[in-house]
């Protein structure tokens, strides 16, 4: 058997990349002035914050009582809001029966306060132009911009149809733009650089990017409404990020938009119909003209008159505009056969016209199912208010609780490495030198992974996070119990020190690996079935398992490899915590590996059978059975012949 070569030096390289790595992007990102601090972000239960007392008023002339169905959708709104502009660790919940409470860590900008404070905006836009927001990794696709004497054409030659999906042809419109599939870790923006789009849209080359019209468009599906800055905004808009983080534009003006799974980005005209002049959305079942029920799912839209005399007229129009050739056709029909449904700035529906709606009547059918049919009835309900969010108070809330708490829990923690640093020592003597310093290698790697985090996706280091990383001391400790112990049983079963560490660590690794995974796998269901500050625990809990597998893998083990090649350390001193002596290891007979037997002061080795009676190689176990009855018959030999001396002196 071949002993495989070991590198630890090469570990600890690797390791010690990692932290240069690290430490070099936090540094550069401070220098740069992009927003990385040397330090981690804190929730709101550490640094304090600024706190909302919002009450939601139903307004545009609608008289109708907010609900607690309005109360909940606006605190979705609101966090979705938040969540879009970076701000992690916030807290959102409804105060009484009419009031919202809003929480944020730290002071946040001025644009994050006037986002929360504005009411909901929904509209209904005629889509000029629809491109795919994402593409496979090994293609990007490239938007082009030709402009002809009567109309401005946006399009993407190089997109594909395969993500349309099926819609029903009845008479409504057919929920024929929403795609299935999300966005997976292969998928790349189409979004252009700003010197690209620039480029393509400037279709007069004057170096300037007009944001009017070059001529009086007819209605607001007219191509003429693409103009050179609308073209810019649908070409640089990157769908992937905050699903592109944009405010809606004038209701007289083109706006380029992402719908809200990120796969696809529309340039939209000018507002048809208001959302506030919807009635009532509803889900339910969508009827054949027998008025019998398909077993499909939709979403039946009523108008107030005056929304069903704009819905009529822009029915008629986009319905058209069916056979439409002078669009894009990127999604199964033409673009400008599709109307947009725009809440808060994104598309949260964008079906195709299939029928004239004079009534003011209208059902959106699609791939729905009941819980998808009433989530966007409710979105449209929720948006159709529209609802204003009056601010009662605004305050700033201290953390002097929680400052206290947190003091508190770095002496826990500081305490608990303390005692395990002093355990360690008494157990393992020598061995301590390594567990010591795998556990600070761990305390500052875990500090540079939160850090960067907290600059690179806006995590915050909350009370439970704390817990979390405290808790993770026994975890880090845990694995070297685990590592030292293997170790010691290849001492006391008679191997070498450094054989002994060798076959400690191929044992050990196997158990620290499922351990570890068993942590880590509680940490996930944690997070995705908790909310608040428990994901807080659970996420740090996660963090540290797995920095907890790079110590003992890149640190932790090197180190015991390079330690046993010294004299204290591989000649088993009796502080190093290997003594043989001290384990209680077989002093007689010690087996050496490959059947071969050495006998403490015979000078020479005994050789165990390597096969069976059979022919067939013994396995380890075997030739360690072999070896312990060597060492009893050496033993009863030298038993016999002290016996048979004492006798000839009788």
């Amino acid at each position: 058997m071949t002993t495989q070569k070991r590198h630890p030096w090469r570990a600890l390289f690797t390791l010690i990349f990692i932290f240069v790595l690290g430490t070099a992007s936090l540094v550069v990102g401070k220098l740069t002035n992009k927003g990385a601090s040397y330090t981690p972000s804190l929730a709101l239960d550490l640094q304090g914050g600024t706190q909302l007392i919002l009450t939601p008023v139903a307004s545009g002339g609608v008289d109708r009582e907010v609900t607690e169905n309005d109360i909940t959708e606006a605190i979705n709104i609101i966090r979705q809001r938040i969540d879009a502009s970076g701000v992690s660790e916030s807290e959102i919940s409804s105060l009484g029966s009419s009031n919202i409470s809003v929480s944020i860590p730290g002071t946040p900008s001025q644009e994050t306060l006037n986002l929360i404070r504005s009411s909901s905006q929904m509209n209904f836009r005629p889509v000029l132009a629809m491109l795919p927001a994402v593409t496979q990794s090994q293609s990007n696709p490239t938007p082009s911009a030709t402009d002809s004497s009567d109309q401005t054409q946006v399009n993407n030659p190089e997109a594909s149809a395969s993500s349309t999906p099926s819609a029903s042809e009845s008479a409504a419109p057919s929920e024929s733009a929403s795609p299935s599939a999300s966005a997976s870790p292969s998928t790349v923006s189409t979004a252009l650089s700003a010197e690209r789009a620039r480029e393509l849209a400037d279709q007069n080359k004057d170096g300037q990017l007009s944001d009017t019209p070059t001529e009086q468009p007819q209605n607001n599906s007219d191509l003429k409404w693409a103009t050179e800055q609308a073209i810019y905004d649908l070409y640089t808009l990157d769908c992937t990020t905050g699903r592109g983080g944009r405010t809606e534009a004038p209701a007289d003006k083109p706006y380029a938009a992402c719908d809200s799974n990120g796969q696809i980005k529309y340039l939209l005209g000018p507002v048809d119909v208001s959302g506030s002049e919807l009635s009532k959305a509803t889900a339910g079942m969508v009827m054949n003209s027998q008025g019998h029920s398909t077993g499909e799912w939709g979403v039946d839209l009523t108008f107030n008159a005056e929304g069903t005399k704009q819905f009529a007229e822009a029915s008629k129009r986009l319905y058209d505009l069916r056979n439409d050739t002078q669009s894009g056709k990127n999604y199964g029909k033409p673009d400008r056969n599709h109307f947009a449904v725009v809440l808060d700035g994104q598309v949260i529906t964008a079906p195709s016209m299939n029928a004239e709606i004079p009534t003011g009547t209208a059902q959106i059918t699609g791939n729905f199912t009941a819980k998808s049919a009433a989530a966007l009835a409710n979105q449209l309900s929720f948006g159709s208010l529209p609802l204003n969010f009056e601010v009662q108070s605004e305050q700033q809330i201290s953390a002097t609780l929680g400052s206290e708490h947190l003091e508190k829990g770095l002496w826990a923690g500081l305490v608990g490495l303390v005692l395990v640093v002093l355990y360690m020592i008494w157990q393992y003597r020598g061995l301590a030198i390594i567990s010591a310093g795998s556990l600070v290698v761990a305390g500052c790697l875990t500090y540079l992974v939160i850090t960067v985090l907290s600059w690179a996706v806006g995590y915050r280091l909350s009370l439970a996070g704390i817990a979390g990383l405290i808790v993770s001391v026994g975890v880090t400790a845990d694995s070297f119990i685990v590592y030292f112990e293997r170790i010691r049983d290849e001492v006391r079963d008679g191997r070498p020190l450094s054989a002994a560490v060798d076959e400690g660590w191929d044992r050990a690794k196997r158990t620290i690996l499922v351990s570890d995974a068993v942590n880590l796998v509680a940490a996930v269901v944690l997070y995705i079935l908790a909310v608040g500050g428990v994901q807080g625990f659970a996420f740090t809990l996660g963090v540290t398992t797995v920095v907890d597998l790079i110590v003992i893998f890149l640190f932790t083990h090197p180190m015991m490899e390079l330690l046993i090649r010294t004299e204290f350390f591989g000649g088993g001193h009796k502080l190093s915590g290997l003594d043989p002596e001290h384990l209680g290891a077989r002093s007689a007979v010690t087996y050496a590996g490959r059947g071969r037997v050495v006998v403490s002061g015979a000078g020479s080795a005994s050789s165990t059978p390597e096969t069976n009676a059979e022919g067939q190689p013994l396995s380890l176990a075997e030739r360690k059975r072999a070896a312990r009855l060597a060492e009893q018959e050496s033993q009863e030999a030298e038993d016999n012949t002290s016996s048979e001396q004492a006798g000839e002196e009788q």
